[in-house]
C-alpha cells in the first residue's frame, strides 16, 4: 500500500474498530467480506466528497469503486483455534498490511489420523473471539465440519511425493493431505491477498508455499517468526497437555535451538556433524523423532547455511516441533 492508502487504512480502522463479524457458513463469509469492502469504499468516497472531489457520473463512480475493490487487500490467518501469542503475532501483522483481516477457526478433522487427538484438541471459541475482537480482526470464520466437508466422497489433493511423506509426513502419513485440502478450500472461499503462517510448522509452511506455486494460486504466503513462551518453549496449542514435569523435560528443546544458534552465529560453526553431536548431547534423555538440517526444498543440507534445523521430540504423549531458520 502507498502512503495515502496507509493513511486511509489507518483512519478506516479507527472508524470501524469493534465491528467484528462472525461468519459460520459459506454464504455468511462471502456477505461479510462484501460488507467490509462496501464499508471501505463508502468511507473513501465520503472522504473524496469532503475534499470536494466531484463524481462526474454514475459510470465513473462504478469504475472508481471497481478499482478500489481490486486494491482492497485481504489477509487470512488460518487457525484451529485455541489462540495464543503466536497467533496474535500473525493477526497483528495481517492488520498492519491489509484492509480486511480474517481469522478462520476450524479444527480440521482430515489432518488427524484415527489414533490422534482430534476429540481432545482444545476448543476455546469464546475466548478466541474475544481475542480477535480486541486485536481488531474484521471477520472470524468459524464453520462446522458439515459446512467445510459436505460430501462423504470428497475431491482431495495429494501432498508432494518427495516432501509430503518425510519428517512429519512419515510419522503422520495422512496429515499434509488434510492440511492442503482445508487450506485450499479456505483460499478458494475467501480469496485472500495474503495468508499468514508461522515458521514453527516449517514443513507445513514449505509445502503450502509449494502448493501455491505449483497450482498458480494468486496468494502471497507470509511466513512469521516463531513466538516463544517466557521459558523458551515454542508456543503451541498442544502445550496445555504438558504436565509440569514434562514441561521441564521439554525445555531441552529450546535449549538445543539456542545452543545451535550460538555455535553458528558466535563461533561460525557450519559443520553439521559437529552441530548434530552438540544437539544430541542436550536431548540425550528425550525421545527424538527426527533431528537434522534441511534445505528449503527439504533435501538434506551439507552445511549449516541457508537451511533449516528441524527437530521433533516426543515428551510424554505429546510431539513437540521446533526449528531454527539459518541464513
Amino acid at each position: 500500500m502507498g502512503l495515502e492508502e496507509i493513511l486511509n487504512y489507518k483512519q478506516f480502522k479507527q472508524v470501524n474498530k469493534h465491528k467484528m463479524i462472525v461468519a459460520t457458513t459459506k454464504e455468511e463469509i462471502k456477505k461479510a467480506i462484501s460488507k467490509k469492502q462496501e464499508q471501505y469504499i463508502k468511507y473513501i468516497n465520503q472522504k473524496h466528497q469532503n475534499k470536494g472531489i466531484p463524481c462526474e457520473n454514475t459510470s465513473s463512480t462504478k469504475n472508481s469503486n471497481s478499482l478500489m475493490l481490486k486494491n482492497i487487500n485481504i489477509g487470512l490467518i488460518p487457525t484451529m483455534g485455541a489462540l495464543h501469542n503466536g497467533h496474535k503475532s500473525l493477526i497483528e501483522e495481517s492488520i498492519k498490511q491489509n484492509i480486511i483481516s480474517i481469522v478462520s477457526i476450524f479444527v480440521n478433522p482430515t489432518q488427524f489420523a484415527p489414533t490422534e487427538d482430534l476429540d481432545k484438541y482444545p476448543r476455546t471459541l469464546d475466548r478466541d473471539l474475544e481475542l480477535c475482537n480486541n486485536l481488531g480482526v474484521d471477520i472470524v470464520f468459524a464453520p462446522t465440519k458439515e459446512i467445510m466437508y459436505e460430501d462423504t466422497d470428497e475431491v482431495s489433493i495429494e501432498p508432494p511425493k518427495k516432501t509430503g511423506y518425510i519428517l512429519e509426513g512419515y510419522y503422520r502419513p495422512t496429515h499434509f493431505k488434510g492440511v492442503l485440502q482445508i487450506v485450499l478450500k479456505l483460499f478458494n472461499l475467501i480469496m485472500p491477498t495474503n495468508a499468514y503462517f508461522g515458521k514453527k510448522d516449517a514443513q507445513q509452511l514449505l509445502i503450502i508455499k509449494q502448493m501455491v506455486r505449483h497450482l498458480f494460486i494468486p496468494i502471497k504466503i507470509i511466513a512469521m517468526p516463531i513466538v516463544r513462551d517466557n521459558d523458551g518453549l515454542a508456543l503451541s496449542s498442544r502445550n496445555v497437555y504438558l504436565s509440569i514435569k514434562d514441561r521441564e523435560k521439554a525445555l531441552a528443546i529450546p535449549k538445543t535451538i539456542y545452543h545451535i544458534e550460538s555455535l553458528i552465529k558466535q563461533q561460525n560453526e557450519t559443520d553439521i556433524k559437529v552441530l548434530k553431536k552438540e544437539a544430541l548431547k542436550i536431548l540425550k534423555n528425550t525421545n527424538i523423532n527426527y533431528l537434522d538440517f534441511y534445505k528449503h526444498n527439504l533435501s538434506i543440507a551439507k552445511e549449516a547455511k541457508n537451511c533449516i534445523f528441524l527437530l521433533a521430540v516426543k515428551v510424554g504423549n505429546i510431539r513437540l516441533l521446533d526449528n531454527l531458520w539459518i541464513e
